[in-house]
């Protein structure tokens, strides 16, 4: 491969070429100010590779024709960081997710992604010291979970949208138990 430098309105790109197309190793630099230093394959970001953008945001992992893909590490600007897989430029798969913005600062997610989203099993941990284990779906708890409140109050049971709904028990440290079929968060047929 032999290295060259391409230049457009766009931007500019110093690295390995192939058929006027960056593929190998190089850097780019867009007019924007975002940069890219890694692999490329037929002119895309293929392979592993540093992205950084202008707003302080930054994406360190694999690619695949130009999307990140594979396992990789997404920090924010405000701190809030994911680690994990990625498919076709979105979080998929395994993954960690440790917020530092200031209203959710210290909440941490561990579990699958789907499209972006907490998807499927994994585990929310709130800097209050709440914490549930269970169902996701859509960044939401849903389906059988577990719920503990920081006082060890628990609800152990179905959810839908984020609230108790469904069969379901909540116990207090104080002795109370809640059980039956719940709705949108409150007992509605207990037994």
């Amino acid at each position: 491969m032999k290295k060259e430098t391409l230049t457009s309105d766009d931007g500019k790109y110093v690295g390995e070429v192939k058929v006027d197309e960056p593929h190998g190793q190089g850097t780019a630099i867009w007019a924007s100010g975002e940069k890219y230093v890694g692999e490329w394959k037929d002119g895309k970001r293929h392979g592993q590779g540093i992205n950084t953008f202008v707003s302080g945001e930054k994406y360190i992992g694999e690619y695949k024709d130009g999307n990140r893909h594979g396992q990789g590490t997404y920090t924010w600007a405000n701190g809030d960081k994911y680690v994990g897989e990625y498919k076709d430029g979105k979080q998929h798969g395994q993954g960690t997710y440790t917020s530092a913005s200031e209203e959710f600062a210290g909440d941490k997610y561990v579990g699958e992604y789907k499209d972006d989203k907490q998807h499927g099993q994994g585990t929310y941990t709130w800097a209050s010291g709440n914490k549930y284990v269970g169902e996701h779906k859509d960044d939401k708890q849903h389906g059988q979970g577990t719920f503990t409140w920081s006082n060890d109050d628990k609800y152990v049971g179905e959810w839908k949208d984020g609230k108790q709904h469904g069969q379901g028990t909540y116990t207090g440290t104080d002795g109370t138990v809640e059980k039956g079929i719940w709705k949108d968060g409150e007992l509605v047929e207990p037994n």
